[in-house]
């Protein structure tokens, strides 16, 4: 999907007597910028005073700029076959349309305007002019009123509603609109087009509908799997997929997340199988008869309120080994070791003798308490911050009393200790267990995020 996104700033004046001083465009991916065109333009006709004010952009500095039938041609290329994203897109398709009449050219668009999609998907803003709409979404901007300050600030709003829009409205409403016909024969340029990276992947119908969706740390090699293997559900894609799009993600932490949330919202045709649980044992905590804190991996659907899940038993075993060697616990406390009397650990001299009550029950359960801290999101208010999509973007989940409530980027590391912007910043989703679960997992990996801590 091609987007150009477009700001243009005007000699004010009567309704359609207006001329264009200065345009911006940014031909964006629906990833990254892969095009940009910036010019001042001669308007041939003076500038109203309040627009020099506000602008900065006097008849002097206009008067060596091209006039529009000498950039008209680079405009037509640069939005050919893209989408037309401005904030206010019917004043600024309106001017641009109007300037080319005037040439005798009839130029047409398919537009998106960012104010209607930020109403939709960001139903409580105070306002939605572009600087103050920004501002309260910590989005950083300069040179107001210019062209491409404001071309920048709609591209990174834009890119903000494009996170936000779980249920792919904008990208479905774009792929129902266009004519796709058959792609069998298109399908490794389908491949050639997406990046080995991190992230989602949709593949969807001719209608626009997922079909399939999965997360992969390289997408391009995930997809050209479906496109060339043989069993029944890849042939069944091969079959019925048009269109291949992709969200990037940086961190696989985002990915594995927002590919759960939009299994659950978008119901892909062939992934009805796959929305049970994730997990299938726990790890448990209780006190034994001599005051020790014990350790468990027992089934989870047959002991409620776990303090971690696991997607096996072994998966949960491997943990409790894992923290049994980094904070000297007992083997036979915590379910490793059956023997009778101490555990080989205590003989090796790596465990202190909790298994033959040597060592006191209060020094002993303050490790154990320590372990599950450090490994479990109970009562925590913190961020999980991680490689973004882009160099100096970072990723960010949300935790909140031990419960993730969204997930989000950016670009400045103040934003996130200002409670205001980091709501803004944090697309909201709601709290199941599977999500939880993932979010779990990776925490206890400890690698490829930061823990940042949160006032309570």
């Amino acid at each position: 999907m091609m987007y150009a996104i477009l700001d243009i700033e005007t000699t004010g004046g009567k309704y359609n007597e207006e001329g264009i001083t200065e345009i911006a465009i940014h031909k964006f991916d629906g990833h990254e910028v892969v095009d940009v065109f910036i010019s001042l333009v001669n308007p041939e006709k003076e500038i109203q005073p309040f627009v020099v004010n506000l602008t900065g952009i006097n008849n002097h500095m206009l008067q060596t700029a091209p006039k529009f039938y000498e950039v008209a041609k680079r405009i037509v290329e640069i939005t050919e076959n893209a989408i037309i994203v401005a904030h206010n897109a019917q004043f600024d398709y309106r001017i641009l349309r109007t300037e080319f009449r005037r040439l005798g050219y009839s130029f047409e668009r398919k537009t998106l305007c960012t104010v209607d999609l930020s109403k939709s998907l960001i139903p409580n803003a105070a306002s939605y002019s572009l600087g103050k709409l920004v501002r309260s979404l910590g989005i950083p901007v300069s040179d107001r009123h210019r062209a491409n300050g404001d071309a920048l600030a709609t591209l990174k709003l834009f890119k903000l509603l494009l996170d936000k829009d779980l249920d792919k409205t904008i990208l479905k409403s774009v792929i129902r609109a266009e004519s796709l016909g058959e792609l069998t024969a298109r399908q490794l340029d389908m491949v050639a087009a997406l990046p080995s990276e991190t992230g989602v992947y949709y593949l969807h119908n001719k209608e626009g509908d997922v079909l399939f969706l999965g997360k992969s740390r390289n997408i391009k090699k995930r997809v050209n799997q479906h496109f060339t293997g043989t069993n029944p559900l890849n042939i069944k894609l091969q079959k019925e997929t048009k269109k291949v799009t992709f969200e990037r993600t940086g961190s696989e932490l985002i990915a594995d997340l927002k590919a759960h949330e939009a299994l659950l919202r978008l119901r892909p045709r062939y992934l009805k199988n796959l929305r049970g649980k994730r997990f299938t044992h726990g790890l448990y905590s209780s006190m034994n008869e001599d005051g020790y804190r014990t350790l468990r991996i027992l089934p989870e659907h047959e002991n409620p309120n776990p303090i971690g899940t696991f997607r096996s038993y072994i998966a949960g075993v491997q943990f409790l080994r894992q923290i049994s060697e980094e904070f000297q616990l007992c083997d036979k406390l915590v379910g490793l070791s059956e023997a009778k009397k101490n555990c080989s650990k205590y003989t090796d001299q790596n465990c202190l003798g909790a298994c033959i009550q040597k060592e006191q029950p209060m020094e002993y359960n303050e490790r154990v308490f320590q372990a599950i801290q450090r490994y479990s999101l109970t009562s925590k208010n913190i961020l999980l911050t991680g490689k973004g999509r882009n160099i100096g973007e970072r990723s960010a989940v949300l935790i909140k009393n031990g419960i993730f409530k969204g997930l989000g980027f950016y670009e400045l590391n103040h934003q996130i200790y200002n409670p205001q912007v980091l709501d803004a910043i944090i697309v909201p989703v709601k709290w199941n267990i599977n999500a939880q679960h993932i979010i779990e997992h990776y925490y206890r990996k400890q690698k490829d995020f930061k823990t940042v801590e949160l006032k309570s």
